[in-house]
């Protein structure tokens, strides 16, 4: 079955306003910036996204999210957006902070018909015991707050131990991004761009993954593929363009060693990638 679609515009155009979205990527590394760049020009809006971060304020999630177009997250880690935390306090955007390897299992327990799992991270912590604020108003109070979650004492080899109940999170779309995917859907992430891409996959009920290399069916080996394609129902093929458009979170310099020929201006600089590798 062959499920490239024409375009990214194309391939998004069904998403409706108050969709979930499961969303791939971590910092920028790996993230579907060009489904992201299209749900924006579409106008989609009051959506709800389950992602690792939310971009920054210029790129990635963080588009939508300077747009207003997003109205809660589901997230772990949102350090490196400004805009991001001025809508939260705010009182415009609703925020649900996740433990980032929760955040994971439940996505990957979505994609995999697990309703509900136990873990002991957040055990005694606000993350079980409820109260985290979810939705502050427009004065700082807590206007909705995190629900407290069921825990139970399990047997272990230490001795009992207490663990809580996390539900499974199922997306109404996934958005991903690989570095080769073929015409069924089957698709290869590339180094550290694998991050949550998988899990993003798993999670969406209708799954669109980006591609940077179309291949024909059979062209990958079966022991490479990390994605099957039978999560996946939409497939877009970049352009060598859109491929290389891939942003740094953050980058240092530092003067390149004059003993390096390429130095020899003893003014070249190398760039040193100081957070969010450029895997994919």
């Amino acid at each position: 079955m062959d499920k490239v679609v024409e375009s990214a515009a194309s391939a998004v155009a069904d998403i409706p306003d108050g969709a979930t979205l499961a969303v791939g990527g971590f910092g920028l590394c790996g993230i579907p910036s060009v489904l992201i760049e299209a749900i924006l020009e579409a106008g989609t809006s009051d959506l709800e996204a389950v992602s690792n971060n939310c971009g920054v304020d210029e790129w990635g999630l963080g588009k939508l999210l300077f747009a207003k177009r997003i109205r809660r997250m589901i997230s772990s880690y949102v350090g490196e957006n400004k805009e991001f935390a001025r809508q939260y306090l705010s009182g415009e955007l609703e925020v649900e902070l996740t433990p980032q390897g929760t955040l994971a299992e439940r996505m990957r327990a979505g994609g995999s018909g697990i309703a509900a799992f136990y873990t002991a991270t957040g055990v005694g912590t606000q993350v079980a015991e409820g109260g985290l604020p979810w939705k502050y108003d427009t004065e700082g109070n807590v206007l909705v707050a995190s629900p407290p979650k069921e825990t139970k004492v399990f047997a272990t080899a230490e001795g009992d131990r207490e663990y809580v109940l996390e539900e499974a999170i199922v997306a109404d779309f996934g958005l991903v991004r690989a570095w080769k995917g073929d015409r069924h859907g089957n698709l290869v992430f590339r180094d550290s761009a694998r991050n949550f891409n998988p899990l993003a996959a798993m999670s969406g009920r209708v799954t669109i993954a980006e591609v940077e290399e179309l291949v024909e069916p059979g062209e990958l080996d079966p022991n490479d593929v990390h994605t099957p394609g039978v999560y996946v129902q939409r497939v877009v093929q970049l352009t060598p363009e859109q491929a290389a458009d891939k942003r740094i979170e953050k980058v240092t310099t530092r003067p390149r060693p004059s003993s390096d020929p390429a130095g020899s201006s003893g003014d070249a600089l190398v760039d040193d990638v100081a957070t969010h590798g450029l895997g994919g």
